[in-house]
């Protein structure tokens, strides 16, 4: 069990909050690193994975112009998929992941281990711009650090609130 995890759901359940999520290039990590920890069945209320456009317009409202303007990976599209699983999920918070964990479909504007991750709560939203690089990394490294970079961000979050 994720130590992260566990003092995710403690912070959740103190302020009585809940939390949706909506990945991209975490592919369902961050709800399941959430749901590892004992009680978040009190706490964590939606997680959708969703790697298509169509699928981020469809189930939680980003914005098609937002998608043709900007991308998927950008810090547009990130805070518009947090504020829409907040939205569709009734949670407090709303988090969301959008990125690319490679090996391949990087660019030199969008690199392999670009991530754009956004926290969407009481007092609005915040996006942060991951660019996770290591000699060697795999599809596995980018999602792990992207995922638990989430969950600390939350933690932070919460306890600036």
């Amino acid at each position: 069990m994720n130590e992260l995890s566990v003092t995710l759901v403690g912070e959740l359940k103190k302020r009585s909050m809940k939390i949706a999520s909506v990945e991209s290039c975490t592919a369902g990590l961050i709800s399941k690193l959430i749901t590892d920890a004992p009680g978040s069945s009190e706490v964590f209320d939606l997680g959708i994975t969703t790697y298509s456009n169509e699928m981020k317009t469809k189930m939680v409202g980003v914005p098609e112009d937002i998608l043709a303007q900007h991308g998927a990976v950008s810090p547009e599209t990130a805070e518009s998929m947090a504020l829409g699983i907040r939205r569709v999920s009734g949670a407090d918070i709303g988090v969301s992941t959008t990125g690319i964990a490679g090996p391949g479909g990087g660019t030199p504007e969008k690199p392999v281990g670009l991530v754009y991750t956004a926290i969407a709560g009481p007092d609005g939203v915040h996006v942060t711009r991951l660019l996770i690089q290591k000699d060697g990394m795999d599809r596995d490294y980018v999602r792990q650090t992207a995922a638990e970079t989430v969950l600390r961000n939350v933690i932070d979050y919460l306890n600036s609130i």
